[in-house]
C-alpha cells in the first residue's frame, strides 16, 4: 500500500512522507518542494505526475525499486538512452531516491490519446 502524508509542525513546517510498505522516506518542506520540481521537469516527456500517454514512459505508481534500478543504469550508462542518461547524470542520489518514492506514491491512470484537430483554413486575426 503507497501513501503520501503530511504532517505539520509547528506553523510552517511540514514534513512529507511517502510509505511504501514497511519503508519510509521522510521530506522536509524544501526537499518535498525540490523534489516536485524535479518531478514536474519530466512531464515533458513522461506526463503530468508520470501520467504520460506513452505506457512505455509511464511513471505513475511505478516501484520505487524498479525506478531506482532504471536511473542509476541511465547515469551509469549501462542502460542506452537518448537523453535519460543525461538527465540521470544531472541528479544526485537523494533527489533519484526522492523521485523514486515520488513517483510510486502517483496514482496510474488509464492513458488517453488526445482528440484529433482540423485546422481551420479560414481562421481570421
Amino acid at each position: 500500500m503507497k501513501k503520501i502524508m503530511t504532517i505539520m509542525v509547528g506553523a510552517t513546517f511540514s514534513i512529507t512522507s511517502v510509505v511504501n510498505a514497511a519503508e519510509v522516506f521522510v521530506l522536509s518542506a524544501d526537499q518535498n518542494n525540490h523534489i516536485r520540481v524535479l518531478a514536474a521537469s519530466c512531464a515533458a516527456c513522461h506526463g503530468t505526475n508520470g501520467n504520460g500517454v506513452d505506457k512505455a514512459k509511464l511513471l505513475a505508481g511505478i516501484e520505487n525499486t524498479d525506478f531506482l534500478k532504471k536511473i542509476l543504469a541511465f547515469k551509469s550508462g549501462e542502460r542506452e538512452a537518448t537523453v535519460m542518461h543525461r538527465h540521470a547524470k544531472g541528479l544526485n542520489t537523494q533527489e533519484i531516491e526522492g523521485l523514486a518514492f515520488y513517483f510510486s506514491a502517483q496514482t496510474p491512470r488509464q492513458p488517453s490519446a488526445l482528440p484529433s484537430q482540423v485546422l481551420n483554413k479560414n481562421h481570421a486575426n
